[in-house]
């Protein structure tokens, strides 16, 4: 195992998109669904949205709401994924190559002012900078291609299936987090020990 790549939002930090931007809104996870934009998050995500646009459109019906006072909350309310920090400080120490493999907007810098992730890895590939979001195949490509590396030599997490599923077509290794640090921690140990026995045998 040579090179992790970590999805974020719910494997390492806690989305605030299902409990705190709902509540700030006064609304349930589904009203807020059922109001927001269709699109404005993903283009968002992919810088094609500056910041005052996409609040702008955050809502479909073009509501207006405390831009400031939610970006405040949504900023305050970045935590670790119980456990996840000690995860991935062990691999750091351990010499693990680390780097964000992520959708997320521009806003992955409060992510960094409030925990600190670049610590433990490198916002190497975030969509805002990449222009494309998983499961598109070039996510991955970009990474392998910037990182010069096989596919095989990457371990992919992420909490989603089809993120994991559209690592493993292009030849990495991935894990499907479930939200239990301790068991991922076993993931990783066992691929690890496969990789030593396998540079054993050859």
């Amino acid at each position: 195992m040579k090179i992790v790549l970590w999805d974020v939002m719910d494997t390492l930090v806690v989305d605030p998109f299902r409990e705190v931007m709902p509540e700030f809104f006064g609304l349930t996870l589904e009203g807020l669904i059922a109001a927001k934009h269709p699109t404005a998050w993903v283009r968002f995500e992919r810088a094609e949205l500056d910041e005052k646009s996409f609040l702008a459109t955050f809502f479909k019906d073009g509501r207006s709401f405390d831009h400031e006072g939610f970006k405040a909350r949504v900023r305050a309310a970045y935590a670790w994924v119980p456990g996840m920090e000690d995860v991935v400080r062990s691999l750091a120490e351990r010499g693990v190559g680390m780097h964000a493999l992520s959708n997320y907007p521009a806003w992955y810098t409060w992510i960094d002012e409030r925990l600190g992730l670049s610590r433990y890895l490198s916002w190497s590939f975030v969509s805002c900078h990449t222009g494309v979001r998983k499961p598109d195949r070039a996510a991955y490509e970009k990474a392998i291609a910037q990182l010069e590396c096989a596919p095989e030599d990457c371990v992919f997490i992420d909490d989603r299936a089809q993120n994991c599923d559209a690592a493993r077509a292009v030849g990495m290794q991935a894990i499907e987090f479930t939200g239990d640090s301790r068991k991922l921690e076993r993931e990783l140990s066992l691929l690890s020990s496969a990789g030593v026995e396998r540079t054993n045998r050859s």
